[in-house]
Parts: structure tokens; C-alpha cells; sequence
């Protein structure tokens, strides 16, 4: 996760299939000192292992790094086992578990690199940037008097120079809009918090929907808050989106299910070597939306945790899953801290539905087809026909109420929903790739701020249009960071690229609350699922 959230073009446009699946299950885990049944062989492979490290320090006939050869040699033997049991060096630690935490440290803005220039997007509200006077369109150039403007920095270098522990110093100077010369700040940095609900809102005047983006440590708070707001505003049905969320905490994705189903309902149970990971979770308590129909939108990008909780609403007949197969990850890891403060995330269970089925899809040595599989199911024609998968009938499974489902690879929809390659521009896909819609939408709202605020977003909504004025400072912005104009692709697709402009205008003057309704009309999923109540409904009538 970027530092101070970082606004490069996170939305995945479609087909573009490489979606990174990192965050897996975690679940928090304790070891004692065990001899097993091999301890002997596995002693006498240490004893190796000892033996042809001291005689690499001391006899090789050049200086080598020891600490690196362990880890490299670490990083290969885990590769021996399942996809997802890693090591984490020391030094990447900190910044692979800031995604589940739910906070980090630094100064807290958003921001983002026009034309190789640091530009303050917006200070985070009550963050210590903002406390200080830093204001969205500050354009930063010098970071501990050291310059960082047009020298190149990429968003790992602005990530690396402004994040740090709390309460520890750090100096920028910014260029202000109609100031004279430089503005220093000094900032003290603080926790910053993340969310991992994006939005919730109500589409119409009974359906609700929240989009949750992973499943970290607030999570589950975040969600019943969200939850809670939408029945406020009388939601009666309820839209759950998990589109390209990668999991995380497991037990986030079981307390959510338990807010959705009828008390000793099973959701999960996992299985390991050792008896002290086999788990069973059931619902425990009165939730807040056990009556109301429910939709669950998944893709190719759903994984673990979102899985959990996709499968414990199908196989309880609570929910209508709609979309296309999830990514397929039934694996449960625990992190282990090593003496030197590196990570070992090591796979001690696997996870199963209510029904029995594991979701894992399989994996091979050194797991190569398993890093292949979204090509192969896009090549395969998944992305784009139901009937294009394979489920073996061995792996059949029964829902509480006797409908079919499948285990070996993902959750597979209840309604399936082809991707839609008509909503696609590769022209479009490069104006974000090189950050030219973020820049002109970032200076238009900028210029326009009062105009847009004063219009109100009901209005924004229902009556701004991108006009080809607009579209045409678009192209220019382009050019300038080296996309050559596309003309009949932006004619083609011009309706497509108008609502993006629109949808990321109104993310600067209205969050998420303002760019997701605009945005999500090219949700083709949740377009989709807002016509299937019927269906869930269907689900809803149910004997417990």
C-alpha cells in the first residue's frame, strides 16, 4: 500500500488480467519447540546446510554476503511447497503488512507524479500535513532539503522519503499557486489510518451497497459501520461487492458472514497436519442483517477471505453469488516471526465451506501453471462463457437447500456474468497507465473547485457533461506525458472516457461517495445484480 495513499489508477480496467494476489489468509499463530517423527532427518539436513554455508564463508575465493545467500536459499526451498507460504526478509516487513493493519506511519496526504513533480492531491483529514497547512495542488520539491522534483522519483522513492515512525521529523518545501518562492513545513509524523471499505451508498431506495476492497484489522468495524448507515437510509436489500478484493484476516471475513446469518449456522472450518488447526466457525450472535435479500459480486480477483465469505453465504442458500469465478486460493497461512525480525508466512491448514468443498485450485512444482491460471482461463475462454469450465463431479457439493455447487478452484457464481470487452479502450488504458487522466481531472477540479462544490453532487451527477473541449485538453495532457492521440479509438469510446473524466472529477471534490456511483456504471457485475433480486429473494425464503 502506498504511503499516504497513493492515487496512481487503481481501478482495473477491463482486460487487464495481471491481478496480484498477496494478501492471502492470515491467521495470528503461536509455536513451541516440537520434536516430530523426522526430527532426526530434519536435524542431519541443518547439519548440511551449516556445514556447506561455513565452508562458502571461509574458503570461497570471493567475499560474499551470508545473509543473502540465506534468504535466497530460504526463498527456494519454500518454493518446493504451495504458492503461498513466503519468506519476508527484515526489511521488507513492515511495508508487506501495512495493507492488513489498517494504519501507517507518515505525514498523511494523498498525492500523486505529474510531469515528474510530487503534487499534493489532498492533505488527509486531521493528518499532521494538514495540521501544519500543507494544501492539495503543493507541489513538492524538496524533501529534507534534499530536491525531488524532476530528478525522476517514482512512487516508491515519495513512499520511502515521507513515511517514517511516529512522531519523528521530516522537512518539505512546496510550490504554491501565487506564492512566492518556497513554503517549508516541518512535519511530525503520525499514524495514519487506512480503510478498507471504500464506499457504501444506496443505489435506489432499497438497495445498498458496499464495496470492500481487502479484509484487514478494521475491517469488520468499518463494514457495520457502513451497514449500519445504510439501514439508517431504510436498506432492505444489500449488495456486497468483492470484485478484486485478495483476501486478508480470515476472521474479519467470518465475523461479516455472522452479521448475515441466523445463529449455529456454520461458515467455515479448516483442516492441518495438526490437530491444534483443525477450527470450526459457526454464527454466534444476532446480527444486523439476517432478513434482506443479499448479492455477493465476485471475479477473477475474489480471493481467500472473500471466498470465506462468498461460500458461507452460498452453501447457507443467504446469498446469490453473481459474477465469474473467484480466484481460487483455500490455503491458510500463519506468520511467524524469525529471530532476526524477518516473516516466514508458512500454510498450516486448508479452509472448507459449510458444504465441504476446498476452494484451492491445485498447484504444481515451483507452482508455474499456478501463476499462469487467469491467462489460461481468459485464453480458455472463461472470462466469456460459463460453460467454458470444467468441474469434476467428484467435487460436487449441496447448498442447506440442495443446490449444486463445486469445489477444486474458486466460487463459482450463481449468475454468471461474461466480461464485457465493448467497455474497453486501449487509448483510455494508456492515458491512465501514464497518469494523463489523473493529472487533467486533478487541475480541472482544482480550477473549478467552488463551481463543482456550489453545483452540489446530485446535480454534478445527473447534469455535468465532458464536453470536447474538455476531451481535447485531455489529448494535449496526453501528448505531454507521452500517449500519442488515438483519435477514432477516442471517438469509438468517447461516451466511455466522458464518464471515467466524470467519475475522477468528482472523486477530487467528493471522495469515493462521488466517484463510485458515476464510476460503478461500468461495473458490468453489479449492473447486472441489481436486476437479481428476484433471485435472491428466491434464496431468502428459507426454513431454519
Amino acid at each position: 500500500m502506498s504511503e499516504i495513499k497513493n492515487t496512481k489508477q487503481q481501478i482495473r480496467l477491463p482486460l487487464v488480467l495481471a491481478i496480484g494476489i498477496a494478501a492471502g489468509i492470515l491467521i495470528g499463530a503461536t509455536f513451541s519447540e516440537k520434536k516430530s517423527s523426522s526430527g532426526s532427518e530434519v536435524f542431519k539436513s541443518l547439519q548440511k546446510f551449516k556445514e556447506v554455508l561455513l565452508h562458502v564463508d571461509r574458503m570461497y575465493v570471493d567475499e560474499v554476503n551470508t545473509d543473502e545467500l540465506v534468504d535466497n536459499a530460504i526463498e527456494h526451498m519454500l518454493k518446493e511447497l504451495d504458492p503461498h507460504t513466503i519468506y519476508i526478509p527484515a526489511k521488507d516487513k513492515v511495508r508487506a503488512n501495512e495493507d492488513l493493519q489498517g494504519n501507517f506511519e507518515g505525514i498523511g496526504v494523498e498525492f500523486n507524479i505529474f510531469q515528474d513533480t510530487i503534487v499534493v492531491v489532498t492533505p488527509l483529514s486531521g493528518g499532521p500535513s494538514e495540521a501544519v497547512g500543507v494544501l492539495s495542488g503543493d507541489k513538492i520539491i524538496k524533501v529534507d532539503d534534499k530536491i525531488v522534483a524532476g530528478v525522476g522519483f517514482t512512487n516508491r522513492d515519495v513512499q520511502d522519503h515521507l513515511k517514517g515512525p511516529k512522531e519523528s521529523e521530516v522537512k518539505i518545501s512546496v510550490l504554491r499557486k501565487g506564492a512566492v518562492g518556497l513554503i517549508d513545513f516541518t512535519i511530525i509524523r503520525d499514524r495514519i489510518p487506512q480503510f478498507s471499505v471504500d464506499v457504501s451508498y444506496m443505489i435506489n431506495d432499497d438497495i445498498g451497497y458496499i464495496k470492500v476492497s481487502r479484509f484487514a484489522a478494521t475491517t469488520y468495524d468499518e463494514f457495520k459501520i457502513a451497514m449500519n448507515k445504510l439501514k439508517e437510509y431504510g436498506m432492505k436489500q444489500l449488495i456486497i461487492d468483492l470484485q478484486g478484493n485478495p483476501g486478508g484476516y480470515m476472521n474479519h471475513a467470518i465475523n461479516i458472514a455472522d452479521e448475515l446469518l441466523p445463529d449455529k449456522k456454520k461458515i467455515v472450518y479448516t483442516k492441518g497436519k495438526e490437530s491444534k488447526y483443525d477450527t470450526d466457525a459457526f454464527a454466534e450472535r444476532v446480527g444486523g442483517f439476517e432478513e434482506g435479500e443479499v448479492i455477493i459480486l465476485v471475479n477473477e480477483g475474489s480471493a481467500s477471505a472473500s471466498e470465506i465469505l462468498a461460500g458461507a453465504l452460498q452453501d447457507n442458500d443467504r446469498a446469490l453469488v453473481v459474477g465469474r469465478r473467484s480466484f481460487g486460493k483455500g490455503l491458510v497461512q500463519a506468520p511467524i516471526d524469525l529471530s532476526d525480525g524477518s516473516e516466514l508466512r508458512l500454510t498450516i491448514s486448508r479452509y472448507y465451506t459449510p458444504s465441504g468443498r476446498s476452494i484451492q485450485k491445485p498447484y504444481g512444482k515451483n507452482n508455474e501453471d499456478y501463476a499462469k491460471d487467469l491467462s489460461s482461463r481468459f485464453s480458455h475462454g472463461e472470462f466469456f462463457h460459463a460453460d467454458s469450465i470444467d468441474f469434476n463431479d467428484s467435487l460436487k457439493y449441496s447448498t442447506s437447500k440442495g443446490r449444486t455447487v463445486y469445489g477444486g478452484g474458486g466460487i463459482m457464481p450463481d449468475y454468471f456474468v461474461p466480461l464485457d470487452t465493448a467497455i474497453n479502450s486501449k487509448y483510455l488504458n494508456l492515458l491512465f497507465y501514464n497518469n494523463a487522466i489523473q493529472e487533467y481531472t486533478f487541475t480541472y477540479a482544482e480550477e473549478y473547485k467552488e463551481e463543482l462544490e456550489n453545483m452540489g453532487y446530485e446535480n454534478y451527477y445527473l447534469d455535468f457533461e465532458v464536453n470536447d473541449d474538455m476531451l481535447f485538453d485531455l489529448v494535449k495532457i496526453g501528448e505531454k506525458s507521452g500517449v500519442s492521440p488515438d483519435l477514432q479509438d477516442l471517438e469509438m469510446n468517447k461516451s466511455l472516457i466522458q464518464l471515467h473524466v466524470k467519475a475522477q472529477i468528482a472523486r477530487k471534490i467528493w471522495d469515493n461517495e462521488g466517484f463510485y456511483p458515476i464510476f460503478n456504471q461500468t461495473n458490468e457485475i453489479l449492473q447486472q445484480a441489481v436486476t437479481l433480486f428476484g433471485k435472491a429473494e428466491e434464496l431468502d425464503q428459507r426454513e431454519y
